[in-house]
């Protein structure tokens, strides 16, 4: 069964384009806007670079991350926050533990070693603070929430052993990487477009989640398909559409999926026996063209034993959320209609205009693309970029704690 394929679509969610960190630097390339302090605009700027996340580059910054860490697991490292910062942000007091918050950011190179540490949560610590979430994929809203405060916890001792197990992963990547190609770092749910080392796109994404991961791979882009039909696959049959239309039968026509028997005629999908775990997989369910589709207007496709792909979808807002791991596998794609014409440059004719009018036509059309472009997708919990600004991301898949180093397709 396919693991992969886009996931069926909640009918209570809305509709809302939010923002991640990636997107606040692709949309605001100076960080200036009414909603965008001076301390966030610097706070992002640490990570505004065009380095990609797999490079010789990247190595060697990893390399000299791992000698800074070094030095400060042989110093012993930082003591674990306090508790009682939950919740704090600008102004909201002086403590002991804000004190102690200060220090480990200063050991991690976010918080600026002339300053004088005290208990108050000022300025400086708002600064700090924002930078240390941007570099851990976290909104930078200055406030120690859940999200900060777990990564926060992480030990100098973890940092350093993420840092060497990752710059072993970079390594084993280099030999499959050209001048032009498409990554997909799972833990940071990013995708970039390099070009003779130069991030020349990057896009928030949605992938995998815990129970349905993303496989890592190595293949090329060889097709684009406008407007597809979505062929849903027994496995997300079995998982969701099933219990979807146990709950509510009209789930099928409200989102415009036809059923079809084992003969390929269409039939009422009121002859399957819902109340059976089975019986549905006798059919085959297959979703419309429209903005309702789960693929949503666009789809890239490439060879992949799992069958999965990257594609639109209509529920852009998960691409707001910090942990963007929901779907059955393959990669949702924020700003999709700027990735395709990336991809489609070679074919000649495919400005941004015309992606976007054929996604907008609702009519199925597929391109193959001329020159077919390498993907790879990684799983890079730890890098460093050429201001040395080191960048964290949670371990989702649990391949840090295995100790996996090559995380290349085999």
């Amino acid at each position: 069964m396919a693991m992969g394929a886009a996931s069926l679509v909640s009918p209570v969610r809305a509709d809302d384009d939010g923002q991640s960190i990636w997107d606040i630097l692709q949309h605001n390339a100076l960080m200036k806007g009414a909603n965008r302090d001076q301390n966030t605009a610097m706070a992002l700027a640490t990570i505004d670079t065009t380095d990609p996340i797999l490079s010789s580059d990247t190595d060697y910054n990893i390399q000299v991350a791992i000698q800074y860490y070094q030095q400060v697991v042989a110093r012993g490292g930082w003591e674990p926050p306090s508790r009682s910062l939950l919740g704090l942000s600008l102004g909201k007091g002086s403590s002991s533990a804000v004190a102690g918050l200060k220090q480990m950011l200063r050991l991690v190179q976010d918080y600026p070693t002339a300053e004088k540490i005290n208990g108050d949560f000022d300025n400086d610590t708002d600064l700090a603070l924002r930078k240390f979430q941007v570099r851990h994929g976290i909104i930078p809203t200055g406030k120690v929430d859940a999200a900060t405060f777990q990564a926060l916890s992480v030990t100098a001792d973890q940092r350093l052993a993420q840092l060497q197990l990752n710059s072993q992963r970079v390594e084993n990547a280099m030999s499959t990487l050209g001048d032009r190609y498409v990554v997909v770092n799972i833990p940071a749910a990013a995708i970039e477009a390099i070009n003779n080392g130069v991030v020349e796109q990057r896009h928030t994404a949605v992938v995998g989640r815990v129970d349905r991961p993303t496989p890592i791979l190595d293949s090329k882009i060889m097709q684009i398909i406008f407007n597809p039909f979505w062929h849903v696959p027994k496995s997300i049959i079995q998982k969701d559409l099933i219990p979807l239309m146990q709950k509510d039968p009209t789930y099928l026509a409200n989102f415009h999926i036809r059923t079809y028997n084992s003969k390929g005629v269409e039939v009422d999908p009121s002859t399957v026996d819902w109340t059976s775990s089975t019986d549905a997989l006798n059919y085959a369910f297959t979703q419309d063209p429209g903005a309702f589709n789960s693929e949503g207007h666009v789809k890239i496709n490439f060879p992949s034993p799992d069958d999965v792909y990257l594609h639109d979808t209509p529920e852009k807002e998960l691409f707001a959320e910090d942990q963007r791991f929901d779907s059955s596998g393959c990669v949702r794609v924020k700003d999709v209609d700027q990735l395709v014409t990336w991809l489609l440059q070679d074919n000649g004719g495919w400005t941004l205009d015309a992606v976007q009018q054929a996604m907008d036509s609702n009519n199925s059309l597929s391109v193959p693309v001329k020159k077919p472009m390498p993907l790879h997708t990684t799983y890079i919990t730890a890098w460093a970029n050429k201001q040395y600004t080191v960048s964290f991301r949670e371990d989702v898949y649990q391949l840090d704690a295995q100790g996996v180093t090559n995380v290349k397709a085999a």
